[in-house]
């Protein structure tokens, strides 16, 4: 009775999880079982770099410290605020970024095609102006360097969530930045990195772009408080310390953000993603179904 019962709240609170991050009433998206579909491995494939670290929970941790990271470019950051509903639905806008990631990492490249033609098409209607110190500057979500902003400051976040957190990367780490510039290019990224030593000479590249100010405060300020269900606000709160705890000093000093002693954060975020693991299992819905087409297609032939 009480292994029942015990079973039955486990499952509650992994399918609430689940319907967060999807942003589907029934926590499993079309689109998550579209990926049992197709012909092959995809871009990557089961061992591949990529599915060790996507399929791990330091995701959640690189996930919030990629949306502090692209709030300092001044450019990234008009976009999202002009062209985003990140403040009306910022569940929707992470549903959004999730399925990009998971549909490229785990489905077969037709469907990996089809989701970057999505997100070319909706990078084309983010077009603007944002104020600086001499003028208004415009800006397009399909400029090379902004894209490429956006890449580096994606992988620089997943690597130092999953170097804190994760298990080995299949290959290193040079194997997942060289295995994610495929994604990259897809959604027109060009002279994407493939080497760690090149992801830090890319992002130190933006030095002088990089700004903080008012508009990158209340970004960061959203992003502490996203709007989630009670239940959730002490584990995201944790996962929120351990992001700004991996990001460099200088990015934290533009944005006003102070880390927690270390060794605190790190055994916290650690304690906490146990946790979840133990709600969510080894493998999420997406991994399954991907193993799932992947182990039919070897059947067939």
């Amino acid at each position: 009775m009480i292994i029942d019962v015990i079973g039955s709240v486990r499952e509650g609170v992994a399918a609430g999880f689940r319907r967060i991050v999807s942003g589907d009433p029934t926590g499993a998206p079309d689109w998550v079982r579209q990926l049992a579909c197709g012909i092959d491995d995809g871009y990557f494939g089961p061992g591949s770099a990529a599915w060790s670290v996507h399929g791990g929970l330091p995701t959640l941790v690189g996930g919030i410290r990629a949306l502090l990271m692209q709030a300092l470019h001044p450019a990234a950051l008009a976009g999202v605020q002009q062209h985003s509903r990140y403040e009306q639905d910022a569940l929707g806008r992470l549903a959004g970024t999730t399925r990009w990631l998971t549909v490229v990492t785990f489905g077969d490249r037709a469907a990996a095609d089809r989701e970057c033609a999505r997100v070319r098409g909706l990078h084309r209607r983010v077009v603007g102006t944002y104020a600086t110190d001499t003028g208004d500057a415009s800006y397009s979500a399909s400029d090379p360097d902004l894209l490429r902003w956006v890449h580096v400051a994606f992988i620089d976040s997943f690597l130092a969530a999953h170097r804190a957190w994760g298990d080995p990367i299949p290959g290193g780490e040079d194997a997942y930045v060289r295995e994610w510039a495929t994604a990259g290019e897809l959604v027109g990224v060009a002279d994407a990195p493939r080497s760690v030593g090149e992801l830090e000479e890319q992002i130190a590249g933006y030095t002088p772009v990089l700004r903080g100010g008012p508009a990158a405060a209340d970004t960061v300020d959203f992003v502490r408080r996203v709007p989630i269900p009670l239940l959730g606000v002490p584990a995201y709160r944790t996962l929120f310390a351990g992001a700004v705890s991996t990001m460099r000093p200088e990015h934290r000093e533009l944005l006003g953000v102070q880390a927690c002693p270390e060794r605190l954060t790190r055994s916290a975020v650690a304690a906490t993603l146990a946790g979840l693991r133990l709600v969510l299992g080894p493998t999420s819905p997406a991994q399954q179904a991907a193993r799932s087409r992947i182990l039919d297609d070897s059947l067939a032939t």
